[in-house]
């Protein structure tokens, strides 16, 4: 059985690019907005691993994280960033607040999944 991606982008070509990537190997849910996802989670769904924009209109990938990690029921769930903001001091704030892994937008493809063969290990 495939793990479970959750894409977490409020570009959709983004989440269209990574299904291209890696769907030989993962399933996909896709959501424009943090809090869509954060209320689809809730809602008791599984997801193995959300890679996650930084930069996202109604709530950042900072915010969604903290709310995330406070939930008993989803703060197991690994967090990756996906993002162009490049400031070493929010890459840094993000892995201190429970990220697993940040990378920077563009991705190398390769690089991105070996990055989540490790997490998902």
């Amino acid at each position: 059985m495939k793990k479970k991606i959750v894409i977490i982008d409020d570009k959709p070509a983004i989440g269209q690019l990574l299904s291209l990537y890696l769907n030989a190997d993962y399933d996909f849910q896709c959501f424009d907005s943090a809090i869509a996802a954060y209320h689809w989670l809730g809602e008791g769904r599984h997801a193995d691993l959300i890679i996650s924009d930084y930069t996202m209109p109604e709530m950042n990938g900072y915010d969604f994280l903290v709310m995330l990690k406070q939930n008993e029921f989803l703060k197991h769930i690994p967090v990756m960033f996906l993002s162009g903001e490049d400031k070493s001091s929010l890459r840094i704030q993000l892995l201190e607040a429970g990220a697993e892994d940040f990378v920077l937008k563009p991705f190398n493809p390769l690089e991105l999944k070996l990055r989540i063969k490790k997490i998902l290990k």
